[in-house]
């Protein structure tokens, strides 16, 4: 791995008695890029990012941050990083102004908190209590609090849990802008739009260790393949279908054909379609989604 590299994992080890949560994982984030982590419940995830943080113990591997060994340098290293943990918490009285005031005075290097609150959709709730606010609420304002100290890596775990559909869109565009400015994003997450539309690679984590990493097009292309085409005809004969360029196989129920294949696809039948005067109204591609990927290979670990 380069080392240029903002953090470079090399056969990460965590243990919890006989139980190896992180089993050998390996992988390095590049700076300035958004870099996804998506797997299953228990595939070792948010114990790895913890490890990237300093705030657990690495049982074997090596593990650097920006330069630093987390373990060694944990104190130094988190005044340089932003965090948002799965699991988070504040004193239930504490307000919202008061915890990034607070946050901010602790940072050598901050943000004017007030802008947070803004981009944050929290202004309103700028004299509420932690324990008032909503869930989604308390989850932006950890996520504000990640931002305050300018960081130059900043770790998302499962940031727009508890946020309705419009917060999630918010949210998406306000961590295009922290790259922006020049931050590395680390995202944990679930949800496979999220990671398919903001990231620039995705480390899939299975049983501790990473079995798989691209970009979301290119795990797609490796693991599930190219697209769909489905059209309606009355015409029976489309044998001159065969040998368009990017299909695989294509097959007919009644007036229904479906096409399969790789490439632009959808193009490369419509042209055959037209060519033969065939232009069906319902002419469409459907494309496979990174939850495909994340079907496939759970399904294939599990045989």
């Amino acid at each position: 791995m380069a080392d240029a590299a903002a953090i470079r994992v090399q056969g990460l080890q965590k243990r919890y008695g006989d139980l190896r949560a992180v089993d050998g994982a390996t992988f390095a984030v590049l700076p300035n890029e958004i870099y996804g982590i998506i797997g299953a419940n228990g595939s070792g995830k948010t114990t790895t990012v913890e490890c990237l943080q300093g705030l657990r113990r690495v049982d074997g591997g090596e593990v650097a941050v920006l330069g630093l060994d987390p373990g060694v340098h944990g104190a130094q290293l988190r005044g340089r990083i932003g965090s948002q943990l799965q699991s988070s918490a504040l004193p239930e009285r504490l307000k919202v102004w008061e915890a990034l005031e607070l946050f901010a005075a602790l940072s050598p290097k901050r943000r004017d908190w007030r802008d947070l609150l803004a981009e944050w959709g929290l202004e309103e709730k700028r004299n509420a209590a932690f324990g008032d606010l909503s869930g989604g609420q308390q989850q932006r304002l950890f996520i504000a609090l990640a931002l305050v100290n300018e960081p130059e890596i900043v770790f998302l775990d499962e940031m727009t849990t508890g946020l309705d559909p419009q917060a999630r869109r918010v949210a998406w565009d306000l961590i295009e802008r922290v790259r922006e400015r020049g931050a590395t994003v680390v995202l944990v997450t679930h949800f496979m739009d999220e990671a398919e539309i903001l990231c620039d690679r995705i480390a899939v984590f299975q049983r501790g260790t990473v079995i798989a990493e691209d970009t979301p097009r290119g795990l797609i292309e490796q693991f599930v393949g190219g697209g769909v085409v489905r059209f309606s005809t009355q015409v029976n004969e489309l044998s001159f279908l065969d040998g368009t360029p990017g299909l695989e196989r294509w097959e007919r129920d009644g007036q229904r054909v479906t096409a399969t294949g790789s490439g632009p696809l959808l193009a490369q039948v419509a042209a055959r379609l037209v060519a033969h005067d065939i232009a069906p109204l319902d002419l469409r591609v459907e494309l496979p989604t990174l939850d495909d990927v994340f079907v496939k290979l759970a399904g294939e670990r599990s045989e």
